[in-house]
């Protein structure tokens, strides 16, 4: 069987992302747990020999580093039965992936650092103007989610897997209840919860 190890850290939705399609798929792997907030992604070091653009998730796997969480479950849907696309779902997985990076969880995950983690804490206008950005994705999403049990067709995908990287923290973390203002969403995080092998995120990168 391959050998999958994972740097990540538990409050790293990306992370989050890559070790749920990996428990989702039934696939062990090692965690190596990075001191992110100790700044080790920072060491000259660590981006020599682990990742030079210093972010995690990074994915070893058959001698490879494999960088950016929507490389990391493209290649394992390309590569992991239980993960495969089917030539028709390919470019629609790929324009939410996008989607995703470029508005839903690139918002999402900036706003709960800035609002949890950022010290100080940002001017308040900030915080305004990323949780417009936020809402403008999430509605995007709770419409799309109005006609279909998935994202892309009837079936979970790395799609969903991708989107779902920050909706699982708690809602104090990030600032919005899905469970009452986006009930399409709150209805697709319930289903992406039965799955087999879900975790939450912070039991299954502790």
């Amino acid at each position: 069987m391959t050998a999958y190890r994972l740097h990540c850290f538990k409050e790293s939705g990306n992370s989050y992302k890559v070790a749920l399609a990996l428990s989702i798929a039934g696939l062990p792997c090692d965690k190596v747990v990075v001191d992110y907030f100790g700044g080790e992604t920072r060491l000259q070091t660590w981006r020599t020999e682990v990742n030079e653009l210093g972010e995690v998730p990074v994915l070893e796997v058959d001698g490879q580093k494999l960088t950016q969480s929507g490389v990391i479950l493209l290649h394992l849907a390309e590569h992991v039965g239980a993960l495969r696309l089917s030539e028709g779902e390919r470019p629609e997985v790929l324009r939410w992936l996008l989607f995703d990076n470029h508005k839903f969880t690139a918002n999402l995950a900036t706003y709960r650092w800035l609002r949890t983690f950022a010290t100080p804490t940002p001017h308040e206008a900030v915080l305004t103007f990323m949780r417009q950005r936020i809402a403008s994705a999430f509605d995007i999403v709770e419409k799309h989610l109005s006609a279909r049990r998935f994202i892309v067709g009837d079936r979970l995908t790395i799609a969903d897997l991708s989107l779902a990287g920050y909706v699982f923290y708690p809602k104090e973390e990030l600032g919005f209840d899905i469970s009452t203002e986006y009930p399409n969403m709150y209805a697709w995080i319930e289903r992406l919860s039965q799955t087999p092998g879900w975790q939450a995120p912070y039991a299954l990168l502790s």
